[in-house]
């Protein structure tokens, strides 16, 4: 499936790109490019295969949850602009 001329200036319209004669053409070959390699993947027999937003699949990537000192209420709020009895102190924003 080629695309026209016409609908890469719209899609580049769309998108707010200047284009010149010169990028019209190549983009007309790669985005056509790029949809004949859709064709062929529509082509497949899919059924019964789930949907997947992931082709592995994925573990928590995270390190475990472990117990450890706070940090000491001094170096928490060196930079905040005002403290008070160890708490930050806040503008109201409710009447």
């Amino acid at each position: 499936m080629g695309l026209s001329r016409e609908e890469v200036q719209h899609i580049a319209k769309l998108a707010r790109l200047g284009l010149s004669e010169e990028d019209t053409a190549k983009f007309q070959e790669q985005l056509s490019e790029i949809l004949g390699h859709f064709d062929v993947l529509r082509q497949l027999d899919t059924e019964g295969v789930l949907p997947t937003a992931h082709t592995l699949s994925l573990e928590n990537v995270l390190g475990a949850d472990e117990p450890r000192a706070s940090f000491p209420p001094d170096a928490v709020l060196a930079n905040a602009p005002r403290a008070e009895e160890n708490l930050f102190r806040v503008r109201a924003v409710l009447e």
